[in-house]
């Protein structure tokens, strides 16, 4: 079983950067691809970001890329997604995923989440 606690969301001017934070439970976390999802209102949950077990290998949505930054430091049981040049559209709830042995785009892959931090990005 892994918790997994995000934080780090909140109220920033287009233009401006935030960091989230993944706080797991911590059993095989290293064993476990990390993900960000996010989810605005109306509007379908998208694939944001994800990062492999060891660190080595990154992916990222077409609209992140460049954008944010996933990383992770497993002797903390944390991943993170550092968000740059953040836009209006990027307003919505955060969700932190875990997938054992391994990443995927599709959220109905997860195993585990959190429950969402919420990122506002005023105009």
């Amino acid at each position: 079983q892994v918790h997994l606690v995000e934080s780090g969301g909140g109220l920033v001017q287009a233009g401006g950067s935030l960091r989230l934070s993944c706080a797991a439970s911590g059993r095989l976390f290293s064993s476990y691809g990390m993900h960000w999802f996010r989810q605005a209102p109306g509007k379908e949950r998208e694939f944001v970001a994800a990062i492999s077990g060891s660190g080595a290998d990154t992916y990222y949505a077409d609209s992140m890329k460049g954008r944010f930054t996933i990383s992770r430091d497993n002797a903390k049981n944390t991943v993170y997604v550092q968000m740059n040049s953040l836009k209006p559209e990027d307003t919505a709830n955060y969700y932190c995923a875990a997938r054992f042995g391994s990443t995927n785009y599709n959220d109905y892959a997860m195993n585990y989440w959190g429950k969402g931090t919420l990122v506002t990005v005023s105009s």
